[in-house]
Parts: structure tokens; sequence; C-alpha cells
């Protein structure tokens, strides 16, 4: 009779596939009665392998999993303890696998909470391969199950489950969490007014909200998801689709969230960053060359400056510090959002979204011929002149379509605030850089700012030549 090998490098593992509450419970289960067997047969246990909500069945990465597989195979354990067969897998083949690498190594024991498993027995290993074709099939029929259920969700506009609730729904993700909708309310509004959603999160975090898992750091991923999500809405979404209207109240209107996916595109467009420290970032043009000016800083001085170079193609011959121009050209906003002139511009703007739609479609449109016509110059279709030609008749068709786009999302950033600018001037050093500048863009097209006279230690408002939009 052969001996039995004393184990001393054995390996537990556990695994669940859905761990609704995020707390672990169904693992720790697990751990608990595998290291009770593991004293019982007095076996050390090595190390313990988790991988907690996570599917054996349908091939996802499981780290935990291949760890142990890579241990084993160097020869690092020497027996493999497991609450069922079908926590190590439910797939036949995944289980011939695990088999075979454990007969390369040696590894002659396996136990679960509820069976041994003989690697040397026939008829061990045949109870085996049939528990896992019906892991296998269970788990083919559950998922089969789980496929019809959301299939009639979607039908009838109810909601799937899910590890965490939605922000602005309560556990039932039917009722709204009022405190939560008024912050996803302000999300809206926020962006729609130009604050970017990196300004968002941050807002969020410094708010100290706290997320549906019940933590306080908010990412731009997260907030970029609930404003492009059609369940603020009231709409059902398949698979990132709108399938329909849902069966849980909006907290925004639909019609709001379409302006949402349109400034998200609009954006995405222009490729323009929100600016940080700059109010002006791209809004301002030398004198002397028409180039833009860009945001330079010395030592504690911020400043805009025409850059030369092959990077920046400007004369380097002229500079501007920033505070000053960037008071004067507020003021300057402010004091049109009040004229007339301004009202009456706007009237007539607020029903834009189809024409924003086709703006958007059409510099998409022209931004795709700008790739092919790259392609077929790198392809040697055509020649570079050719490539020039095209290109800048596309340039200038793409520019006016942003420009466009950037009139209707005036109308957005100035909503209530026409006639109202005296008061947003008392509250203007309230906003964050990112409302400041959404405003002013929405106003302003670009400044000139021309040559000064030398030695001078104020800015002469006569340099400042701006060009509006509105």
């Amino acid at each position: 009779m052969t001996p039995v090998k004393k184990v001393t490098k054995a390996a537990i593992y556990a695994r669940i596939s859905s761990d609704q509450t995020g707390e672990g419970l169904g693992v720790q289960r697990q751990l608990k009665d595998c290291r009770k067997l593991a004293a019982e047969r007095g076996w050390t246990v090595a190390e313990e392998y988790v991988d907690n909500d996570t599917s054996a069945f349908r091939g996802k990465a499981r780290p935990a999993y291949e760890r142990m597989l890579a241990d084993i195979e160097s020869g690092s354990r020497d027996a493999v303890i497991a609450y069922h067969q079908d926590r190590l897998t439910r797939r036949p083949i995944e289980w011939e696998q695990f088999v075979e690498l454990c007969d390369r190594a040696g590894v002659e024991q396996l136990v679960t909470v509820t069976s041994d498993i003989a690697f040397g027995n026939d008829n061990g290993m045949l109870i085996a391969r049939i528990t896992a074709a019906v892991a296998a099939n269970e788990s083919d029929r559950k998922s089969a199950r789980i496929r019809r259920k959301i299939a009639e969700n979607v039908e009838l506009g109810l909601p799937n489950g899910g590890a965490q609730r939605p922000f602005g729904f309560e556990d039932d993700r039917m009722t709204v969490r009022e405190a939560e909708a008024q912050i996803v309310r302000s999300l809206a509004e926020r962006f729609l007014a130009g604050e970017s959603v990196r300004s968002l999160a941050a807002w969020m975090n410094a708010s100290d909200v706290p997320t549906t898992a019940g933590g306080t750091d908010w990412r731009t991923t997260t907030v970029r998801g609930i404003l492009r999500s059609g369940r603020i809405a009231g709409l059902r979404e398949h698979r990132g689709q709108v399938v329909g209207a849902a069966a849980w109240p909006a907290i925004i209107s639909p019609e709001q969230r379409e302006r949402i996916l349109l400034t998200f595109a609009s954006r995405q467009a222009s490729g323009r960053r929100a600016p940080r420290r700059y109010l002006l970032s791209g809004l301002l043009k030398c004198g002397k060359c028409g180039h833009t000016l860009f945001s330079s800083s010395r030592e504690d001085r911020r400043r805009y400056v025409c850059l030369s170079g092959p990077d920046h193609g400007g004369c380097g011959r002229l500079t501007v510090v920033a505070p000053p121009v960037e008071g004067l050209i507020a003021d300057a906003v402010l004091l049109r959002l009040d004229t007339p002139q301004m009202a009456d511009t706007l009237t007539g703007r607020e029903q834009h979204d189809d024409k924003y739609q086709i703006l958007v479609d059409e510099s998409r449109a022209v931004e795709d011929k700008m790739n092919e016509l790259t392609d077929m110059w790198t392809e040697g279709e055509i020649s570079r002149a050719d490539w020039s030609r095209a290109r800048k008749t596309l340039e200038a068709r793409l520019e006016a379509a942003r420009r466009q786009i950037a009139l209707l999302r005036g109308t957005d950033t100035l909503s209530g605030l026409v006639g109202r600018g005296s008061e947003l001037a008392a509250a203007w050093d309230t906003l964050n850089l990112d409302r400041q500048a959404a405003i002013v863009r929405a106003v302003l097209d670009y400044a000139t700012i021309n040559a000064g006279t030398p030695g001078a230690r104020t800015l002469d408002p006569s340099r400042v030549a701006p060009v509006w939009k509105l």
C-alpha cells in the first residue's frame, strides 16, 4: 500500500459568482468550512486563493485561480481544498486542463467539503467529469433563464438587478431618492451651462456627496456615466441603446438628456480642453501676426504670449499680462448680457436640437473625410498638392460647423443670464473657472491684442479689440 504523502503546502480556493452586497460573505463561509476540513486532516494551508463576484462559467479572468494554477505548476502546492468541485470550474474542458496540470505537478489530492476526488482512480475521475458536465449544463440553463428575464424586463421597462443601486434611486431601482435626484439635476444644469465633467466630479468630492457604495471618491467616468444615462431621463436602455420608456419616473426630461448627449458630441468634435488656470485660453490673437496667443507663466506671473517656432508659428513679439485682460473681457461680456441686442439675438434659438444634431453629424462626416484623405495620400493615391487643396476645403467646412455649434451651445450656457449681467458680476468671483470660461466663450468669438506702449505698467483698454459671437 502506497503511503499517503504528508500535505504541507495545501491551497484553499473559494469563489462566488455574484456578490450582491459586496461584503464577501459567501466566500467567507466557504473559507471557514475549507479551513475546518484542512484542520481535520492535519494539512498545513500555504495560501488561500479567493475570486469574489466572478463567474467560472463565462470564461472571465479569475486572477486568484490563475495564480493558484501557476503555484501548482511550480511545485509549491501539494493539495487543493475547495468547498465544491464547481467552485473550481463549471466548464468540462477547464476541468480536464486542471486535472492534467495537477497530474504533471504530482498533486494527487483534491478534497472538497462535499467529497474527495482521487485523480488516479478511474471511478473517481468519471464521477468528477459527470459532475463538471452537470454543473456546465446547469450554468447554461441558468444563463438562459436570466436572458429571458432580462428580455421580459426590457419589454416592460423594468430594471434589472446589480450589485449597486443606481444613483438617484432607491434600492428597488424604481423609486426616486429625492436628495440624490436634486444632485443629478444640478449636474445636468451645470454641465449644460459649460462646466466640465472633471469640475463636476471635483465638486461632488468637495461636497462629500456619498456614492451608492458609501464612499466619497467620485471619478469623472462615474459622473459621465450618470449624465449620459437614459435612466435619469426615464428611458429604458439595453446594451447601450434606448429601447423605450421606463417604468420608473424621470429625474430630468428626455429633451434635456438629448442636449447633454449633443454637448458631449460637440465637445469631442472640437477637441477643446476645459481651461484650468487661464480664462481666455484659445480666445486671444496677436495683433502683429494674427496667431493665437498661448498661456504662459513666469514665476508667479500669468501671461498670454505669442510664441514663435515650428510648433507655434507666431512672431514671438507680443505679451500681455493675464489678470488685467481677463478682467477687462469679463466686464465687457457681463455688460453685453444686459444689452437689448443680446436678448434679440437669442430670440428663436431655444428650439435648436435638430440643427444642433445636423451640425454635429456634419462635423463628424468632415473629420471622416479628412482621415480618408490622409489615408489616400499615405497610400500614394493622390499627390501632396491634391491632399493640401482638399484638406483646406474640408478644414473650412469643419471650422464653419464648429462655429455654429458653439453659437447654439451658447443658448444653454446663457439660459437665465441675459438681462442679469450686473447681478452676475457681483457673483462672478464665486463661479469656478469652467463656468466663467463657458459664459465668455458663449459671447466672445475672439479678441485681438494689439501692441502696447513700451514700459507701460497698466493695460491700455484700446489694445483689446473683441469680436463678438452674440
